[in-house]
């Protein structure tokens, strides 16, 4: 990533050059952060992406902690993808240390990761369409079926945004008996509700106009710049690591994985849209496979996996969400880092950016669906 200081941005000055600061607490800036452009007129000729308002310090946290302790670390990463943090980091240790999961536990973990990517591309999307100024109303429509889910996620965990459900070695309890026919209601009702999202948003006239060819990255640049998710794959590429390294029997599941061909803002709303509907899909069989049996294999309150190290990652509803825990033998990781998906994909803005307008500058900051919790952790 490109970031620059007063002293060093490179710019042509002209009478009609300034510095504008979109930021730390813009209303559209999806967090605290904070974008310093140059603008000639209304174009923006370079950028400055500022981080760190929102630091917690959390990688470090976690050296003084239990392995246990620290999942409700990973909660505040993504907040409104908790319970994928939590998988994340836990299936990192259970590598680390050997642990098994019971297979219905498995399968819960993929119903709370495909809802909560519905939840978070919800989100997503609706507060994309507010970004443009003039699209209230979805946001809201979006926001009735994101509660529904939040409903879903409370009967599980008694909690509606940090849920800390994901236990080495499974889930922390079954599935109370009203869970499944409200998530059965929930998977009949949602299909149309995308349907009306698209007969709204998909040709319409300032959505169009604002999005199409906008903010658009080529396939080199995402590469390169180790960007993922849905942000890759609206530049074509097909990489989805529920596909590529298939992980808790998402190789079992019969989905596709949908790309763009421009990478521009148009493209990167129609991949989560699109992916929505494959959550779906997903959903419905894992439902249909659920097994009985039991939904955790208990490890000691502190226990102490053996001295080395593990990687593992997930597709997060961001993009590639990665946890590198190192042990010394002892009861607290030596080490532990996050690849986090937001922050890489930010590493792109700057070549999105440049040679728009100010005014296209929220949209398409908004179209990468980025959560300062996991940038600055």
């Amino acid at each position: 990533m490109v970031i620059l200081s007063e002293r060093t941005m490179k710019v042509t000055h002209s009478t009609d050059s300034v510095f504008i600061n979109l930021g730390p607490v813009h209303p559209s800036t999806h967090g605290v952060f904070r974008m310093r452009a140059h603008v000639d007129g209304e174009v923006i000729t370079e950028i400055e992406p500022i981080f760190g308002y929102l630091h917690r310090g959390i990688e470090k946290l976690a050296e003084g902690k239990s392995y246990r302790q620290i999942i409700p670390l990973t909660d505040r990463l993504d907040y409104v993808s908790s319970m994928t943090n939590n998988l994340a980091y836990c299936m990192a240790v259970e590598k680390l240390a050997g642990i098994e999961v019971p297979e219905r536990a498995v399968y819960i973990r993929v119903i709370m990761s495909e809802l909560q990517r519905i939840l978070s591309h919800l989100l997503g999307i609706g507060s994309f369409f507010n970004d443009m100024g003039t699209f209230f109303t979805p946001f809201f429509y979006m926001f009735v079926q994101k509660e529904k889910i939040t409903d879903l996620l409370e009967m599980v965990s008694g909690q509606r945004l940090l849920y800390n459900y994901m236990r080495f070695g499974g889930v922390s309890h079954d599935l109370p008996d009203t869970f499944l026919p409200a998530l059965n209601r929930f998977l009949r009702e949602m299909p149309a509700e995308i349907d009306k999202y698209e007969h709204l948003l998909n040709e319409n006239e300032i959505v169009l106009a604002r999005s199409k060819n906008v903010g658009v990255i080529s396939r080199e640049m995402a590469i390169n710049s180790s960007v993922s998710g849905p942000v890759l794959r609206a530049t074509g590429v097909n990489w989805d690591i529920r596909k590529v390294d298939p992980y808790s029997y998402y190789d079992l599941f019969d989905f596709d994985v949908p790309v763009g061909t421009k990478g521009d803002c148009y493209d990167r709303y129609r991949v989560r849209i699109e992916e929505l509907r494959q959550s779906l899909r997903i959903l419905e069989q894992a439902i249909s496979k659920l097994p009985a049996g039991r939904v955790l294999n208990p490890v000691p309150l502190r226990f102490r996996p053996p001295a080395g190290e593990a990687y593992s990652h997930v597709e997060s509803n961001k993009g590639e969400l990665g946890f590198h825990v190192i042990s010394d033998g002892s009861d607290k990781p030596y080490r532990l880092h996050v690849r986090a998906p937001s922050l890489l994909n930010l590493s792109a803005l700057r070549e999105m950016l440049i040679g728009w307008k100010l005014a296209d500058a929220i949209i398409i900051f908004g179209s990468i669906d980025i959560c300062l919790g996991e940038v600055d952790r």
